[in-house]
């Protein structure tokens, strides 16, 4: 296991732990997420842990051309309940994602230092986000990190039915548009698996990342 020191350095992700752990400790500055997300690794960690940074051996990612959009979930869209925007409301949303009440879990991964660290790449354009409303309301949304071919997506929250796959749905269709080649999922989630994404080996994740 590798503990970083002040160096700005991430060892190859194929020296990663078999559960995906590439190394610990280390900080949240900007020029460390930016070098984690372009060597294909991300923070995640709990409250009051040293942090861990991640590259799992399965990858979950969104091939655009296999979203999969329910018919019921059209019919949702179609009905026009909600609004959709970009970047208009970052801090918001990953609040929301931080203090949303989810089934199983006592707490979040969402700590101050990290909501503190993303908001400081939104500020440069690289940490992004999706609202969803209906009226003024905020009722769902996402954020994650733009590496201009490839999205990472970090979290969502839904406050009503509906309204975080709306936002995953409505990003995944502006990103196709846009030429980018995937959405990383990071890791397996049955929610996520139901909109169309699916886990490949690192290495081939690593491949789309690089080119």
């Amino acid at each position: 296991m590798y503990f970083l020191s002040r160096e700005l350095y991430f060892p190859p992700v194929d020296e990663a732990s078999p559960e995906g752990i590439v190394a610990i400790g280390g900080d949240l500055s900007t020029e460390r997420l930016l070098l984690a997300y372009q060597s294909g690794i991300f923070p995640w960690f709990e409250e009051d842990e040293p942090i861990l940074w991640w590259s799992p051996p399965e990858r979950m990612v969104l091939f655009f051309d296999e979203l999969k959009i329910s018919k019921s979930m059209r019919n949702v869209m179609n009905r026009g309940m909600f609004t959709i925007s970009f970047d208009l409301a970052f801090e918001d949303v990953i609040a929301n994602c931080r203090d949303i009440k989810r089934n199983g879990q006592n707490g979040t991964w969402i700590t101050d230092d990290m909501t503190k660290a993303y908001c400081r790449l939104h500020d440069l354009g690289i940490a992004r986000s999706v609202e969803v409303w209906q009226g003024d309301e905020l009722v769902g949304g996402l954020y994650g990190i733009d590496q201009g071919h490839v999205f990472c997506g970090e979290s969502m929250f839904s406050k009503v039915p509906n309204a975080s796959k709306i936002a995953f749905i409505a990003l995944c269709k502006k990103l196709q548009l846009e030429n980018y080649k995937l959405l990383d999922c990071q890791v397996h989630n049955d929610h996520l698996e139901s909109l169309g994404a699916k886990e490949i080996d690192r290495e081939d994740f690593m491949a789309i990342l690089k080119s």
